[in-house]
């Protein structure tokens, strides 16, 4: 008992006699204080396919937790329906943080004519926008809307910014509702503009083939490529990771070198939009 007892007097010594031995003070760090950004869109901001992660990575400080809820194929409509909204709501609610920041981008898939992602656009798309500004705001984060990445098919040497009047109904759901607004689909555009075709070809997710390429240089972008096939599962797959991510060559899609672009560009608009993330936000 008495070795229990010296042993344990030791012990609660022990943080006091460190202190002594080398001489200095202790102290409590202070509380953090950190930021949140939630990305939410399509395949464009998605892991391996679009900008943000690249964003998260290399354009904040450690004192703001980015998380990239991109998804690919999702429009307003399916973004809500599959649930993915209602994780984005969960995540903005959570407690402890300065201000959540909510950047949304989306109009690729509800362009689309498949029947599960297509909206109306005069409508039912900047419908849509409204009710996820009320309801991100309701949860107590602040909404940034963005335009959507431009495609980069090229037509006799200009672009074809098939995406235009997507952004323009985004822009009237944020000067009506008072929302910071991201213009990326007017500054990547004009980016994509002065590049041109045949550098164009350097922003996305693999090479193209000597035939894009020289079609590019025409002036004049070939069809995207379809999607490849998915490879067949084995039926006793090995330990490890198994996930896959299926590169294409297309107009759409970014590699690293289009990722870093826009998550660049993104981070320069996003500093100027909402001055209280200036500080977190590395060129």
């Amino acid at each position: 008992m008495r070795a229990l007892a010296l042993a344990g007097a030791m012990l609660l010594a022990a943080p006091a006699l460190a202190q002594d031995r080398n001489g200095l003070e202790r102290a409590d760090a202070p509380p953090l204080e950190p930021f949140k950004i939630i990305l939410v869109g399509d395949s464009t901001m998605a892991p391996h396919s679009g900008w943000a992660s690249a964003f998260c990575a290399n354009h904040v400080k450690s004192s703001v937790a980015c998380l990239n809820l991109g998804r690919g194929g999702r429009s307003t409509r399916s973004y809500r329906a599959e649930g993915a909204w209602d994780i984005a709501l969960g995540e903005a609610r959570v407690a402890g943080y300065r201000a959540t920041y909510v950047l949304i981008q989306f109009g690729h898939n509800d362009q689309s004519t498949r029947p599960e992602r297509w909206t109306e656009m005069r409508t039912e798309f900047p419908g849509n926008l409204r009710r996820f500004v009320t309801e991100m705001r309701a949860a107590g984060a602040v909404p940034v809307l963005l335009t959507p990445l431009t495609r980069r098919e090229f037509r006799a040497g200009r672009l074809a910014n098939t995406l235009e009047p997507w952004a323009a109904e985004i822009r009237a759901v944020a000067a009506a509702m008072d929302v910071p607004l991201i213009d990326l689909n007017a500054e990547s555009a004009a980016a994509v503009q002065r590049m041109g075709a045949e550098t164009a070809t350097q922003l996305a997710q693999v090479p193209p083939r000597p035939e894009e390429l020289e079609a590019a240089r025409s002036g004049t972008t070939l069809p995207p490529r379809p999607a490849p096939a998915a490879p067949v599962e084995q039926r006793t797959p090995p330990p490890g990771p198994r996930g896959r991510v299926m590169r294409k060559f297309d107009y759409t899609h970014v590699g690293p070198v289009g990722a870093e672009l826009f998550a660049r560009m993104i981070a320069q608009s996003l500093a100027r939009a909402v001055s209280a993330l200036g500080g977190q936000i590395v060129p």
